[in-house]
């Protein structure tokens, strides 16, 4: 018998604001979190914005020698969990420890660490590389010192899907919690990528966006878009057995009953034709939830703002849903937070169960003049107040990465 998975913490900084409560007000209100590119030189890139973090300060939550000991991702991977872990009044005693486990994902974990280090290689040798090096870079040390710090004893993973990394992890969770392995899971997404390398590969493959108004850069669904705008942050959630949040009095935010995960097999980093790949995890999330079609909606979308993705996603909700894709909300939150990479999963996990909850579908801003062939319901420039009884959440990786959460309303 499946046991059942509800949430019952969530903890994020993003570029809309460095807590939850922040982050959700301005996302509702329509707010975007982008900005002028300041982490890097901007005059050495044709991008000239960027969906940075504001005035986050890593003290507020571990001393300074510890922070200085781990890259920024795992930072912001750090302070949403204990967040996260706050908002769900979750005390991890000793008993409780061995079945509290943790499994964050990230894309590319460590790069400013790498691209720090290895400048410093260059010019001071070997000696001088920190001894920090390798822990501070690899993707899984966000799991890793979550783990140690919150002294969750449980599984400790990492998935590294790209895109989908995020959703992946909570996938992963929400399996390990179902099928009894672990009662707690701390999941989620974290990443920090605006580097030079990193921006330098994005433009080289023209991928992001050369609009250098902030305001309107991130533009999903809409004719003129030309990419999606790079960003950075983590978000994380508790996710709790059924029975256990009910026995302590948790509040729960929303209930995960599906995941699917698929590959396209198709190339590196166009999605599959139609959006086949991403159709198959839509539905696998549907089978494995059990749940008719006509039930969910709202799906927070992909929607990176890039001309293949937009489009095939829309074509892969039209051929799993059919007449009701015209009926269900779509909107993507992307066009406010810009693009996180490995840690979208899971900001975008924590908007969906925050719609169920509230009563309120985020909007898909700067949807001025849709494109044609994108003709669903995507919310546009303003949130809409509607309760919906289930909903989703998509996520698609380079590599042909697709996985979808399934997620229930509960009263």
């Amino acid at each position: 018998m499946k046991r059942r998975v509800v949430i019952t913490g969530v903890g994020a900084v993003t570029p809309l604001g460095n807590t939850i409560e922040e982050t959700w007000e301005n996302l509702i209100a329509g707010k975007s979190g982008v900005g002028p590119l300041t982490r890097v030189d901007a005059e050495k890139f044709p991008v000239k914005v960027a969906a940075e973090v504001k005035d986050f300060d890593i003290e507020q939550y571990i001393d300074r020698k510890e922070a200085r000991k781990m890259d920024r991702f795992t930072h912001y991977a750090l302070a949403s969990s204990i967040m996260a872990v706050k908002d769900a009044e979750l005390e991890i005693t000793e008993e409780l420890a061995p079945r509290v486990g943790v499994w964050i994902g990230s894309g590319i974990g460590g790069m400013e660490t790498f691209e720090n280090q290895f400048e410093t290689f260059q010019q001071r040798g070997v000696r001088r590389v920190s001894p920090f090096f390798v822990p501070m870079m690899i993707p899984n040390m966000a799991s890793g010192q979550v783990s140690i710090h919150l002294g969750a004893k449980g599984i400790n993973s990492c998935s590294v899907t790209a895109c989908a990394s995020g959703t992946n992890s909570i996938g992963d969770a929400f399996k390990v919690i179902q099928r009894g392995d672990a009662d707690v899971m701390i999941t989620g997404g974290a990443e920090a990528p605006i580097v030079n390398m990193a921006v330098a590969g994005f433009c080289s493959s023209t991928a992001l966006s050369l609009n250098p108004d902030a305001q309107t850069a991130s533009r999903p669904f809409d004719a003129n878009r030309d990419g999606f705008v790079i960003a950075e942050g983590a978000g994380i959630l508790v996710l709790e057995e059924y029975e256990l949040a009910k026995k302590r009095g948790a509040k729960i935010y929303a209930e995960i009953v599906g995941y699917g995960a698929t590959g396209d097999a198709y190339h590196i980093t166009a999605p599959a034709p139609e959006g086949e790949g991403a159709a198959r995890a839509i539905q696998q999330a549907l089978d494995d939830g059990e749940i008719d079609p006509t039930l969910v909606g709202y799906i927070n979308a992909h929607g990176t703002s890039t001309q293949y993705n937009d489009l095939f996603e829309t074509k892969a909700v039209k051929s799993v849903f059919g007449d009701h894709a015209y009926k269900l909300a779509m909107s993507s939150t992307k066009s406010m937070t810009g693009h996180l990479l490995g840690a979208a999963g899971g900001v975008e996990t924590i908007f969906t169960a925050l719609a169920l909850k509230e009563g309120v579908l985020p909007p898909t801003i700067n949807l001025e003049n849709p494109d044609p062939e994108c003709d669903l319901d995507y919310v546009p420039n303003s949130a809409r107040r509607e309760f919906v009884e289930y909903a989703m959440s998509n996520s698609l990786g380079f590599g042909g990465h697709n996985a979808s959460l399934l997620l229930k309303k509960v009263d």
